[in-house]
């Protein structure tokens, strides 16, 4: 169990700040949206993927970051994912066509996300127990809180030093991420990551599986980690889409640039509040973590459905009020989504289990925003958009019913790791029970000759 306290709130802070500027930054990139489309006369499926690919690619480069943090240490893998992230979006800066784009949004600055979110957020997880909820609650409210600020922050940068100079500020900003990497004490990483250390030189099988050990490889044999994985990647294909077309599609239905930025700008307000009270809530033990979970999913769902017709009256009023009951529900779902995690693969896994669980869900996060630009491409408007994104998040809610013990009231005992044994040492205990056995049965036979 973690210690509920202590250094573990200077953790909370640290999370606090670099997820702002992780996904509070992610989110607030529809501003760029438009910019993009105009400059680079391309269509909105094109300039999709650049947000798509910055997800997937911090999603897909969770394993290595988790896996890195297993067999070294935490503290300069998220400062060197601060250092990337940061880095990405200056060279950014420069781009003169949409692949320059994709390899520096998309690639360098999604590998330093994918480098500092899962350790961060598994540093935290592994030093609180009873209040883990609700830290990991106030960690994640910064992405309400920097969506507020970031969108009218980013459209007067871009009015003011165009986009260039726009990105150019931006990732200077991300390079503060290494100062809360630096944070973090060597003796804080997890707790439950158990290594095989006791050699230097290891053949290629010990090897093996000292890199499975990291990684955590076991639990895509099991059935409820892979249920599990499976919602949480549904939830992708839809949960990202407002962040990145909500903006675009306010514009499209005649809302003015700072107030199409500015229904963002309240939705993440409500999603502050969301993360908080979800996770206080949590803690009081009134009902089940997953429970919570389903019920603000498919709210959540419901009101990404419900975006695109709360605007087509025109009304601005209308569009504000949905906006932000999504944003409440989307903020609330988040710290139960990562809240369940220990439930599902026991603390002792969960940095390696956290990096698979990105890894997986990477495909959800790197289709879902191109399948909403292709269908605005096709349709000429996002009202199919926000439709298939909403009957996406209410998928992964319906398949995160058949997990086990679902409809029990009380949560079942977490897993336990797998306990491996390492065969060499295995052999040398079976040959010195032989010899321990063999020497009894000598002593034995020469007792009875000199009888």
């Amino acid at each position: 169990e973690g210690p509920d306290g202590g250094w573990g709130w200077v953790l909370v802070v640290a999370m606090f700040v670099s997820t702002s500027l992780v996904f509070g930054l992610m989110r607030s990139l529809g501003v760029f949206f438009v910019e993009f489309v105009q400059y680079f006369e391309e269509s909105a499926q094109a300039i999709s993927w650049i947000s798509s690919i910055g997800l997937a690619a911090q999603q897909f480069f969770s394993p290595l970051g988790a896996a890195l943090c297993n067999a070294y240490n935490t503290r300069p893998v998220v400062m060197t994912g601060g250092f990337l992230s940061g880095l990405g979006l200056i060279l950014a800066s420069q781009a003169t066509c949409l692949v320059h784009l994709y390899l520096t949004m998309g690639v360098i600055s999604g590998l330093g996300w994918g480098l500092v979110f899962t350790p961060m957020v598994a540093t935290v997880m592994a030093n609180f127990t009873h209040r883990r909820a609700l830290a990991l609650g106030l960690g994640f409210s910064s992405i309400g809180l920097s969506s507020f600020a970031f969108n009218p922050l980013f459209q007067l940068l871009v009015e003011t030093y165009a986009w260039r100079g726009a990105l150019l500020i931006l990732g200077g900003l991300s390079l503060n991420i290494m100062a809360c990497g630096a944070l973090i004490r060597p003796e804080c990483r997890s707790k439950g990551t158990a290594k095989l250390d006791s050699q230097s030189r290891l053949p290629c099988s010990d090897m093996l599986q000292r890199v499975s050990s990291y990684l955590e490889v076991s639990l895509l044999c099991e059935r409820p980690y892979l249920t599990y994985t499976l919602g949480v990647t549904l939830f992708n294909f839809g949960y990202f889409v407002p962040y990145f077309h909500l903006v675009a599609h306010s514009r499209h239905v005649g809302f003015s640039e700072y107030g199409a930025a500015f229904i963002m700008s309240a939705a993440g307000v409500t999603d502050i509040f969301g993360r908080i009270v979800s996770g206080w809530f949590s803690d009081l033990g009134h009902f089940r973590v997953i429970h919570l979970l389903i019920l603000w999913t498919v709210l959540a769902g419901v009101f990404i459905m419900l975006l695109p017709l709360s605007s087509l009256m025109g009304s601005y009023s209308a569009l504000m009020v949905i906006s932000l009951l999504y944003g409440f529900c989307s903020g609330a779902l988040t710290s139960m989504v990562f809240a369940v995690v220990p439930m599902i693969m026991g603390v002792e896994r969960m940095m390696g289990g956290l990096g698979l669980l990105q890894l997986i869900e990477s495909c959800g996060g790197l289709l879902g925003t191109p399948l909403s630009g292709w269908l605005r491409d096709n349709t000429g408007n996002y009202v199919a958009s926000f439709m298939v994104a909403g009957s996406f998040v209410l998928l992964g809610s319906l398949t995160m019913t058949t997990l086990p013990h679902f409809f029990s009231c009380t949560d079942p005992p977490p897993p336990k790791r797998p306990v491996l044994i390492d065969n060499s040492d295995a052999l040398r205990l079976e040959l010195a029970q032989k010899n321990c056995c063999s020497s009894e049965m000598n002593h034995q036979a020469v007792e009875q000759t000199k009888r």
